[in-house]
Protein backbone atom coordinates (compact mmCIF):
# COMPACT_ATOMS: atom_id res chain seq x y z
CA UNK A 1 0.00 0.00 0.00
CA UNK A 2 2.50 2.61 0.15
CA UNK A 3 2.68 3.06 -3.11
CA UNK A 4 -0.93 4.89 -3.31
CA UNK A 5 0.59 8.02 -2.41
CA UNK A 6 2.52 8.35 -5.52
CA UNK A 7 -0.70 7.71 -8.06
CA UNK A 8 -2.76 10.22 -5.65
CA UNK A 9 0.44 12.56 -5.59
CA UNK A 10 0.43 12.01 -10.01
CA UNK A 11 -3.04 13.00 -10.32
CA UNK A 12 -2.81 15.91 -7.66
CA UNK A 13 0.00 17.60 -10.15
CA UNK A 14 -2.65 17.06 -13.42
CA UNK A 15 -4.85 18.81 -11.37
CA UNK A 16 -2.95 21.45 -10.27
CA UNK A 17 -1.66 22.15 -13.57
CA UNK A 18 -4.72 22.73 -15.24
CA UNK A 19 -6.74 24.27 -11.97
CA UNK A 20 -8.23 26.75 -13.29
CA UNK A 21 -9.35 25.11 -16.53
CA UNK A 22 -10.86 22.32 -14.41
CA UNK A 23 -12.61 24.55 -11.97
CA UNK A 24 -13.81 26.66 -14.93
CA UNK A 25 -14.82 23.74 -16.36
CA UNK A 26 -17.03 22.20 -13.13
CA UNK A 27 -18.49 25.99 -13.03
CA UNK A 28 -20.57 26.12 -16.13
CA UNK A 29 -22.50 23.53 -15.86
CA UNK A 30 -24.24 24.31 -12.24
CA UNK A 31 -24.27 28.32 -13.06
CA UNK A 32 -26.59 26.78 -16.26
CA UNK A 33 -28.47 24.94 -14.06
CA UNK A 34 -29.49 27.03 -11.44
CA UNK A 35 -29.94 30.17 -14.27
CA UNK A 36 -32.71 27.70 -16.21
CA UNK A 37 -33.40 25.48 -13.66
CA UNK A 38 -33.60 27.91 -10.20
CA UNK A 39 -34.17 31.53 -11.83
CA UNK A 40 -36.61 30.67 -14.70
CA UNK A 41 -38.31 27.22 -14.42
CA UNK A 42 -38.32 27.02 -10.56
CA UNK A 43 -38.80 30.90 -9.32
CA UNK A 44 -42.40 30.14 -7.84
CA UNK A 45 -42.10 26.20 -7.36
CA UNK A 46 -41.88 25.02 -3.35
CA UNK A 47 -41.65 21.69 -2.31
CA UNK A 48 -42.91 20.90 1.06
CA UNK A 49 -42.18 24.73 2.07
CA UNK A 50 -39.10 24.84 0.83
CA UNK A 51 -37.78 26.75 -2.47
CA UNK A 52 -36.85 25.11 -5.37
CA UNK A 53 -33.14 26.33 -5.19
CA UNK A 54 -32.89 24.59 -1.93
CA UNK A 55 -34.12 21.59 -3.17
CA UNK A 56 -32.27 21.71 -6.22
CA UNK A 57 -28.54 22.59 -5.31
CA UNK A 58 -27.98 19.29 -3.03
CA UNK A 59 -29.14 17.33 -6.26
CA UNK A 60 -26.58 19.29 -8.38
CA UNK A 61 -23.87 18.45 -5.52
CA UNK A 62 -24.81 14.59 -5.76
CA UNK A 63 -25.15 14.56 -9.55
CA UNK A 64 -21.41 17.02 -9.77
CA UNK A 65 -19.85 14.67 -7.27
CA UNK A 66 -20.91 11.56 -9.26
CA UNK A 67 -19.58 12.80 -12.74
CA UNK A 68 -16.58 14.43 -11.69
CA UNK A 69 -15.08 11.45 -9.86
CA UNK A 70 -16.57 9.37 -12.49
CA UNK A 71 -14.16 11.28 -14.77
CA UNK A 72 -10.80 9.98 -13.48
CA UNK A 73 -11.64 7.27 -16.14
CA UNK A 74 -10.60 9.29 -18.62
CA UNK A 75 -7.58 10.20 -17.01
CA UNK A 76 -6.58 7.03 -16.56
CA UNK A 77 -7.48 6.40 -20.30
CA UNK A 78 -4.90 9.36 -21.53
CA UNK A 79 -2.35 7.33 -19.33
CA UNK A 80 -3.00 4.09 -20.62
CA UNK A 81 -4.05 4.75 -24.25
CA UNK A 82 -1.81 7.90 -25.06
CA UNK A 83 1.27 7.98 -22.76
CA UNK A 84 1.38 4.85 -22.31
CA UNK A 85 1.84 5.65 -18.12
CA UNK A 86 -0.15 2.44 -16.72
CA UNK A 87 2.70 -0.10 -18.22
CA UNK A 88 5.37 1.61 -16.05
CA UNK A 89 2.91 0.91 -13.22
CA UNK A 90 2.66 -2.86 -14.38
CA UNK A 91 6.50 -2.52 -14.63
CA UNK A 92 6.92 -0.79 -10.95
CA UNK A 93 6.61 -2.41 -7.49
CA UNK A 94 3.54 -0.93 -6.79
CA UNK A 95 0.23 -3.24 -5.38
CA UNK A 96 -2.67 -3.26 -7.16
CA UNK A 97 -4.44 -2.21 -4.50
CA UNK A 98 -2.42 1.09 -3.71
CA UNK A 99 -3.10 2.08 -7.43
CA UNK A 100 -6.75 1.29 -7.18
CA UNK A 101 -6.88 3.83 -3.95
CA UNK A 102 -4.57 6.34 -5.08
CA UNK A 103 -7.20 7.20 -8.55
CA UNK A 104 -10.44 6.68 -5.94
CA UNK A 105 -9.09 9.53 -3.90
CA UNK A 106 -7.89 11.15 -6.73
CA UNK A 107 -11.58 11.04 -7.90
CA UNK A 108 -12.80 11.91 -4.73
CA UNK A 109 -10.74 15.19 -4.46
CA UNK A 110 -12.55 15.76 -7.97
CA UNK A 111 -15.78 15.18 -6.10
CA UNK A 112 -14.77 17.56 -3.31
CA UNK A 113 -13.74 20.17 -5.57
CA UNK A 114 -16.79 20.39 -7.43
CA UNK A 115 -18.85 19.82 -4.48
CA UNK A 116 -17.05 23.16 -2.98
CA UNK A 117 -17.66 25.37 -6.41
CA UNK A 118 -21.37 24.83 -5.98
CA UNK A 119 -21.70 25.43 -2.41
CA UNK A 120 -19.66 28.80 -3.26
CA UNK A 121 -22.14 29.40 -5.78
CA UNK A 122 -25.08 28.55 -3.64
CA UNK A 123 -23.81 31.18 -1.07
CA UNK A 124 -23.43 33.64 -3.23
CA UNK A 125 -27.13 34.02 -4.80
CA UNK A 126 -28.39 33.62 -0.84
CA UNK A 127 -28.93 29.94 -0.56
CA UNK A 128 -27.96 28.77 2.92
CA UNK A 129 -27.88 24.89 3.71
CA UNK A 130 -26.65 23.23 6.17
CA UNK A 131 -23.87 21.19 5.28
CA UNK A 132 -23.70 19.00 8.40
CA UNK A 133 -21.46 15.30 8.53
CA UNK A 134 -24.97 13.63 7.18
CA UNK A 135 -24.27 15.68 3.99
CA UNK A 136 -20.26 14.90 3.82
CA UNK A 137 -20.90 10.88 4.58
CA UNK A 138 -23.33 10.73 1.52
CA UNK A 139 -21.00 12.85 -0.63
CA UNK A 140 -17.65 11.11 0.21
CA UNK A 141 -19.59 7.79 -0.52
CA UNK A 142 -21.22 8.63 -3.25
CA UNK A 143 -17.93 9.80 -4.84
CA UNK A 144 -15.91 6.60 -3.88
CA UNK A 145 -18.39 4.70 -5.59
CA UNK A 146 -18.22 6.39 -8.87
CA UNK A 147 -14.55 6.72 -8.52
CA UNK A 148 -14.13 2.93 -8.28
CA UNK A 149 -16.62 1.86 -10.73
CA UNK A 150 -14.67 4.65 -13.14
CA UNK A 151 -11.26 2.61 -12.17
CA UNK A 152 -13.20 -0.95 -12.99
CA UNK A 153 -14.36 0.07 -16.14
CA UNK A 154 -11.73 2.39 -17.56
CA UNK A 155 -9.41 -1.36 -16.94
CA UNK A 156 -11.95 -2.80 -19.55
CA UNK A 157 -12.65 -0.59 -22.30
CA UNK A 158 -10.78 -0.60 -25.45
CA UNK A 159 -10.68 2.82 -26.61
CA UNK A 160 -10.83 6.37 -24.50
CA UNK A 161 -13.95 6.23 -27.40
CA UNK A 162 -15.62 3.94 -25.35
CA UNK A 163 -15.15 5.46 -22.35
CA UNK A 164 -17.60 8.25 -23.75
CA UNK A 165 -20.34 5.88 -24.37
CA UNK A 166 -20.35 4.66 -21.05
CA UNK A 167 -20.64 8.21 -20.18
CA UNK A 168 -23.18 9.07 -22.54
CA UNK A 169 -25.75 6.09 -21.71
CA UNK A 170 -25.05 5.10 -17.82
CA UNK A 171 -23.65 8.40 -15.80
CA UNK A 172 -25.64 11.32 -17.81
CA UNK A 173 -28.94 9.34 -17.23
CA UNK A 174 -28.79 8.79 -13.80
CA UNK A 175 -27.37 11.96 -13.20
CA UNK A 176 -30.84 14.01 -14.36
CA UNK A 177 -33.04 10.62 -13.52
CA UNK A 178 -31.83 10.17 -10.09
CA UNK A 179 -33.92 12.73 -8.42
CA UNK A 180 -31.40 15.20 -9.00
CA UNK A 181 -34.19 18.00 -10.80
CA UNK A 182 -37.28 16.56 -9.06
CA UNK A 183 -38.61 14.46 -6.47
CA UNK A 184 -38.90 10.66 -7.88
CA UNK A 185 -41.98 10.27 -5.61
CA UNK A 186 -44.42 12.69 -8.47
CA UNK A 187 -43.22 9.51 -11.03
CA UNK A 188 -45.17 6.74 -11.90
CA UNK A 189 -45.44 3.80 -9.57
CA UNK A 190 -42.98 1.83 -11.91
CA UNK A 191 -40.53 4.66 -12.90
CA UNK A 192 -40.40 5.26 -9.03
CA UNK A 193 -38.68 1.36 -8.25
CA UNK A 194 -36.64 1.80 -11.16
CA UNK A 195 -34.95 4.30 -9.79
CA UNK A 196 -34.83 3.74 -6.56
CA UNK A 197 -32.10 0.95 -7.58
CA UNK A 198 -29.67 3.86 -8.53
CA UNK A 199 -26.88 5.18 -6.45
CA UNK A 200 -27.29 8.63 -7.24
CA UNK A 201 -31.12 8.44 -6.03
CA UNK A 202 -30.00 7.90 -2.70
CA UNK A 203 -27.17 9.82 -2.74
CA UNK A 204 -28.99 12.95 -3.75
CA UNK A 205 -31.94 11.89 -1.12
CA UNK A 206 -29.17 11.65 1.76
CA UNK A 207 -27.54 14.88 0.91
CA UNK A 208 -30.86 16.90 0.33
CA UNK A 209 -32.52 15.17 3.40
CA UNK A 210 -29.32 16.63 5.49
CA UNK A 211 -29.26 20.05 4.11
CA UNK A 212 -32.67 20.69 4.87
CA UNK A 213 -32.14 19.67 8.40
CA UNK A 214 -34.08 16.23 7.95
CA UNK A 215 -32.34 12.77 9.60
CA UNK A 216 -31.47 10.91 6.06
CA UNK A 217 -32.24 7.70 6.01
CA UNK A 218 -29.98 5.02 7.12
CA UNK A 219 -30.95 2.22 4.54
CA UNK A 220 -29.20 4.75 1.87
CA UNK A 221 -25.76 4.91 3.80
CA UNK A 222 -25.58 1.37 4.08
CA UNK A 223 -26.12 1.05 0.19
CA UNK A 224 -23.77 3.48 -0.98
CA UNK A 225 -20.89 2.04 1.51
CA UNK A 226 -21.99 -1.59 -0.09
CA UNK A 227 -21.77 -0.97 -3.11
CA UNK A 228 -18.55 0.93 -3.21
CA UNK A 229 -17.27 -2.21 -1.53
CA UNK A 230 -18.67 -4.40 -4.20
CA UNK A 231 -17.10 -1.55 -7.52
CA UNK A 232 -13.82 -0.99 -5.22
CA UNK A 233 -13.32 -4.45 -4.96
CA UNK A 234 -13.65 -5.48 -8.77
CA UNK A 235 -11.45 -2.40 -9.86
CA UNK A 236 -8.99 -4.35 -7.40
CA UNK A 237 -9.61 -7.27 -9.60
CA UNK A 238 -9.69 -5.74 -13.35
CA UNK A 239 -6.09 -4.19 -11.97
CA UNK A 240 -4.38 -7.60 -10.90
CA UNK A 241 -5.95 -9.11 -14.08
CA UNK A 242 -4.78 -6.20 -16.68
CA UNK A 243 -1.33 -6.40 -14.97
CA UNK A 244 -1.31 -10.33 -15.41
Amino acid sequence: MRGWFAIYYRELLILKRKFFRQAASMSVSPILYLVAFGFGMGRHVTFNGRTYLEFLIPGLVAMSSMTQAFAIAGEINIARFYWRIFEEFQAAPIHHLAYVTGEVLAGLTRALMSSLIIIGLSLTIGVALSYNIYFWLALTLNAMFFASLAVCLAMLVRSHADQMLLTNFVITPMGFLGGTFFPIDRMPVWAQKCLSILPITHAAAAMRAACLGGRPDTYSYILLFGLWVIAFSAAVYVVRKARD
